[in-house]
């Protein structure tokens, strides 16, 4: 079991006021699995993907990532525990525009102190995976809106993490391209990484082999449409 999450609250407080934004969760996901986690604005699934992303904490209950509770450990080890096990894409990339493509995959190695030489050999194999070999020294500013994805994706793959966890990943982009973005996630997931998206788009929710609806911070409903293969591993 990849991630265990029982019996998990998060509130927020506002005043004197205790706001529930998760009630409840009890969530299990294997090791390559590809999961969508959907639900309208407010429903709790931007507050679960911090907290699957060790970006936050519960307020009550348990989160275990590959055996170890996340929700014991302090801001430094969460920090660590983010660099080592989740690689994350976002809408909107999050790249530093100053810098080429293969320096913005190689940023998350520089954080883990991995040296320079096997930094960038890595960060080349990441872009090669994504089909960027011949942009490494574009900048941000040069690259269409999928190149810059893919970059991200890139950049999320390069620790080799335990999950990527993608964060409305075409919602910045054009149906074609976004199409694109899509394929290459079905192939990074055949390849045996763990993929869970969060979406408000059936239509990209679809393309997950397990879909969870959230509302008002209760899962709702949790489908799988396919069985997935266990665990791999070539991490």
């Amino acid at each position: 079991m990849l991630i265990d999450i029982k019996q998990l609250n998060k509130n927020y407080a506002i005043g004197d006021l205790q706001i529930p934004a998760l009630k409840n969760i009890n969530l299990q996901i294997d090791c390559n699995e590809y999961v969508a986690i959907m639900g309208p604005s407010g429903s709790g699934k931007s507050t679960l993907m911090n907290i699957l992303g060790c970006l936050d904490t519960p307020t009550s209950g348990h989160y275990f990532f590959n055996g170890t509770d996340v929700s014991s450990l302090d801001d430094d080890e969460l920090s660590a525990m983010r660099n080592r096990e989740i690689g994350f894409i976002f809408q909107n990339f999050n790249l530093l525009p100053r810098l080429t493509a293969v320096q913005n995959v190689e940023l998350p190695l520089v954080y883990a102190g991995v040296p320079a030489d096997e930094r960038r050999k890595r960060a080349l194999r990441a872009l090669e995976r994504v089909g960027l070999s011949q942009r490494l020294d574009h900048r941000p500013g040069e690259l269409s809106g999928g190149q810059r994805q893919r970059v991200a994706i890139a950049r999320a793959l390069v620790t080799n993490p335990g999950i990527l966890l993608a964060d409305e990943p075409t919602g910045a982009l054009d149906s074609r391209t976004g199409e694109d973005i899509m394929a290459l996630f079905a192939e990074l997931h055949q390849e045996g990484n763990t993929i869970i998206l969060i979406t408000h788009a059936q239509e990209i929710a679809d393309y997950a082999w397990r879909n969870i609806y959230i509302k008002d911070g209760m899962i709702h409903s949790d489908v799988v449409s396919s069985s997935h293969s266990a665990c791999s591993t070539n991490r």
